[in-house]
Order: structure tokens, then C-alpha cells, then sequence
């Protein structure tokens, strides 16, 4: 399938391209991982989330995918914590590694081929500063290395701001020994209490850019398909890369650069510095994983995405529907796949076909999938359209075969409609990362408990809620009725009846203006 068009947006020509790997039926793909030392943010999730789909794409299309992403676990603000902490800065990093792994678990998201550390790579790294020193990229100053852009002319090509215009970078404070302000640590001097490593410029530590040339390069080659990263990395994370790659190695070359947009608040972009981030375990302590993959993948990974309760409370009601609409068909398929698992309509030894509407909702749902994601990657079109149709097909379809259960009719083209149809759902759900490992009545369990929390409520409450609601309905007291409903609306429970039972759901409660 890897000869299927598959356009991407690069960041370095500001255009979408035709996707060709340097050697063909193989991508290596290098994305900037996290800086570990405190629990990761829905920022990083957003990241992770988007080259996720990305890894899952590209391994669908056939290609056989080196993802590798790092692990910063030097660099100041890890030193800072640690001190702070009275905790050994390695441990404390690795500690925060094990941590986002779990995040990241939770997510769905794979895990990528290669993850390395930057304290077990110190050796590529001084060799590639070496290298930079030799050709005259960089130089030394009191045990400091620094690299000097002013002898790299194409500076700036990425993120296209001209030399005159850059500041020093974020994390670098302006030195006066620098030969310009805007050239960038490859190697630190030690300091005390800070960790060190032998080098022959004295012991230190390295710069934060460096280390992602050099790792690149050692698991990439200095040639590779796919950089990615956010937003905020293209200056200067990024810049500088490609400054150091390519002045250790001039034939280095990243054939495409993709980043994804920002995470914002009042389209205001969330940061740790600006002090308006959650936490992923923040989140998902009151909403399900699964709803916050689907909020951070309800954009094009390429557009910011606007954080707010609302928001999440729709994309947790969207995986609601969709696991219920998968559980309902299950237990509706139950009876048949206990006969034939393997051909549940079987009808007089031969194959049944499937009905029309099914073939052209399999059909829509394939085609959508493939074309949307050839289109540098647009999932949220195939969440919006040809699933959201899928599930009209399934729900539409199991209240048919219930009413021609109740009738006692057995007809075998529906029910072999309904298994093709749930398994190309589910099929497209593994690729976009949205089908948990959990079963689909675990996930809704799990659901119904994050929607208790976001309510403050027990459910042993809940229910005696909707005992006292049905009391007042036998009663003739509407005006109860109504109010206990309105009640647990407003809670995000809605009271579901059929026939003399009530049960209840998760449900998109009223928009509370302070919450956004």
C-alpha cells in the first residue's frame, strides 16, 4: 500500500509535498521527546498524540517505520528540580521518564522504536562537537563550547527569521564571550552540584541542542525521512539542529519537517512559564483517556486546538457513542458468533451478502479513511463524517434486528452486514490509536466512573436519585420528575428510560461560562 500519494505539509518549503522516503519501504522518523522532570502536560499529549497517528499511518501504508524519540534527562531545569528535591538529577529524570511512558500508555499512543536517553549518548555527542570545532562550526571558551552561526550562511532557513533578528534561545543566557550573541551552547563547563562528563574541553555537560543531532544521526544516519516536533521548537530547537547536522555532516538532510500547532487556552498558548497547563493525569483523572485522545485529535494537527471543559465533555460523549454503539453490536452478534465465530451468517452452507447500505457504508468508510489521511493527515473529516455514519448504519441497524427478533425472523444478510461493517469500524479505530485494549464494556464502565468524579457524586447517589425520579413519575409528579432530571443534567448524568427501567449515562452537561 506504500505506493499510495501521501501528501504532508513541510515546514521548511511551507507547502505540502508529495511523501518519498530516502529509501523506498522505509521511513526513519526522529521527534523531539520531553525534558523529564515533572509529570508531562496535554501539550506534550498533543505532540505525541499527532506523530502517533503519523507512526500508525505510515506503518498502514506498509512502510517499515524507525520511530525514534529521546529522552532529555540533562539539562538545567531538571538540575533545578533535583536540588530542589534533594534527589540525584539522573534518577529524578528517569523517574519522570517511567511516568510520561504510563501517560503515554494510556493515550494509546505505540511505543516508538527507539528511546533514547541522553546521559547513555555522550559519546556521539562530543564526537559531533569535535567534528563541529575541526571544520571551524564552533569553538571553545573556558571549558564552554559554543556554536558560531555566523559560519553557518544558511541560519535561519527553517524558521526564516534573518541573524540580525534571533535572540540567544530560550534556555541560553547571553554571554559576552560569545563571538555573537546568538550563538548557542554545544557544551557547558561544570558548575557545582551539577553532574558532569569528561571531554576535552573539560567536564561539563551538553547544550540542549545538540544532543538531538547527535542522536538523530546515530540511530537515523545524518540523512533521514521525518522531523517532527511542536511549534514551539522551530526556533531555536530546530534551527540549531539543522545548523550543527549540517555543519558536522554537509551532505545531513531531513526530507520532511512536521510540527503540530499549539495547545491554547483563551487562544492563549498553554505553557508551564505562563502557569495555565494541565497536567495528562490532571485531566484524565476526570475524563477517560480515550476522550482525551480524541480531544487533541478533533483538530488538524497542524491548528492550534482550544483547551476548555466543554470541549473535553463533547469529545468524552463522542467516545461514549461510539463504544456504546460497538457493545450494543457485540452483544447483539453474541448469539449468532456463538454458533459459526468465524461466518456468523452462514445460512444453508452458503456465504450470505451483505445489504447495499452496508457495502456503500464499508465502501465510504474506507475510501474517507484513505483519502483524508493521504491529505497530510486530516482525521478529524473521517471522525466528523464517514464514522459518525457508520454508527448511524450500526445503532439504525441493531434496532431492525431487534424488531425482527421480537417477530422472529431470521435474516442472515443484516447480521453479516453488521459483523463487516463493526469490523471495518474497528479496524479504522486500531489505526487512528482510538480502540482501547480494555474491552467495550470495560471502556464504558471506566467512562460512567470518570463522569461520577466530574459530578462529585456516588453512584449508589445516582441511583437512588433516579429511584426517587421514578417514584414521582408513578406518583403523577412531573414537576419532581422533571427536576431531579434537570438535577443530573446539570451533573452530566442523564436518566435513560426504556419501558419501566431507567438507567443511566454520561451525557454533555449545560456550558458553565466560568469552566472555559
Amino acid at each position: 500500500m506504500e505506493n499510495q500519494e501521501f501528501q504532508v505539509y513541510n515546514t521548511m518549503t511551507k507547502q505540502k509535498e508529495i511523501f518519498k522516503p530516502i529509501e523506498p519501504g522505509k521511513v526513519g522518523m526522529y521527534v523531539c521527546g520531553i525534558t523529564a522532570y515533572d509529570y508531562s502536560h496535554i501539550g506534550h499529549a498533543r505532540a505525541y498524540v499527532a506523530f502517533d497517528v503519523l507512526y500508525r499511518y505510515l506503518k498502514y501504508l506498509g512502510y517499515e517505520v524507525n520511530y525514534v524519540r529521546n529522552f532529555t534527562d540533562v539539562d538545567d531545569k531538571i538540575i533545578r528540580r533535583a536540588n530542589e528535591l534533594g534527589e540525584d538529577p539522573i534518577s529524578l529524570s528517569g523517574r519522570f521518564c517511567e511516568e510520561f511512558l504510563a501517560d503515554m500508555d494510556d493515550l494509546g499512543c505505540l511505543r516508538p522504536t527507539q528511546e533514547p536517553p541522553v546521559s547513555k549518548h555522550m559519546d556521539q555527542i562530543r564526537a559531533m562537537i569535535a567534528q563541529l570545532i575541526e571544520k571551524d562550526f564552533a569553538y571553545p571558551v573556558d571549558g564552554d563550547v559554543y556554536f558560531a552561526v555566523d559560519n553557518f550562511p544558511d541560519y535561519g532557513r527553517l524558521s526564516g527569521r534573518k541573524l540580525e533578528d534571533n535572540r540567544a534561545g530560550e534556555r541560553v543566557a547571553v554571554d559576552s564571550r560569545k563571538k555573537n550573541p546568538a550563538d548557542f551552547a554545544l557544551w557547558k563547563a561544570t558548575k557545582p552540584g551539577e553532574p558532569s562528563w569528561v571531554s576535552p574541553w573539560g567536564p561539563g555537560r551538553p547544550g540542549w541542542h545538540i544532543e538531538c543531532s547527535a542522536m538523530s544521526a546515530h540511530y537515523l544516519t545524518a540523512s533521514f525521512d521525518i522531523h517532527g516536533g511542536g511549534m514551539d521548537l522551530i526556533f531555536p530547537h530546530h534551527e540549531n539542529e539543522i545548523a550543527q547536522s549540517c555543519g558536522a555532516c554537509s551532505s545531513s538532510k531531513v526530507g520532511y519537517w512536521m510540527h503540530n500547532g499549539f495547545v491554547t487556552q483563551n487562544d492563549e498558548k498553554m505553557s508551564k512559564s505562563l502557569g495555565n497547563f494541565f497536567t495528562i493525569r490532571e485531566v484524565t483523572k476526570q475524563y477517560h483517556p480515550m476522550a482525551l485522545r480524541y480531544f487533541l485529535m478533533s483538530t488538524h494537527y497542524r491548528s492550534p486546538v482550544n483547551y476548555s471543559i466543554a470541549q473535553l465533555d463533547n469529545a468524552s460523549f463522542e467516545v461514549l457513542t461510539l463504544y456504546r454503539a460497538l457493545h450494543n453490536c457485540e452483544v447483539a452478534l453474541s448469539p449468532y458468533r456463538e454458533g459459526n465465530p468465524t461466518d456468523v451468517a452462514a445460512h444453508n452452507g452458503q456465504t450470505v451478502r451483505i445489504t447495499p447500505d452496508a457495502r456503500k457504508c464499508i465502501d465510504k468508510l474506507h475510501s474517507d479513511f484513505e483519502s483524508k489521511m493521504a491529505d497530510d493527515l486530516h482525521v478529524v473529516e473521517i471522525l466528523n463524517g464517514a464514522l459518525k455514519d457508520s454508527l448511524t448504519f450500526i445503532n439504525s441497524s441493531l434496532g431492525l434486528l431487534k424488531k425482527k427478533q421480537k417477530q422472529q425472523q431470521k435474516q442472515p444478510s443484516p447480521i453479516q452486514s453488521l459483523v463487516e461493517v463493526e469490523k471495518e469500524v474497528k479496524k479504522i479505530l486500531v489505526d487512528l490509536g482510538l480502540l482501547s485494549s480494555s474491552t467495550c464494556s470495560e471502556v464504558l464502565q471506566q467512562l460512567k466512573e470518570k463522569a461520577l468524579v466530574r459530578a462529585g457524586m456516588k453512584e449508589e447517589d445516582v441511583l437512588l436519585m433516579i429511584e426517587e425520579r421514578t417514584k414521582a413519575r408513578k406518583e403523577k409528579d412531573f414537576e419532581r420528575s422533571d427536576q431531579i432530571r434537570g438535577l443530573l443534567y446539570a451533573k452530566g448524568i442523564y436518566p435513560e428510560d426504556e419501558g419501566a427501567v431507567t438507567t443511566w449515562w454520561p451525557c454533555v452537561p449545560p456550558e458553565d461560562p466560568k469552566s472555559t
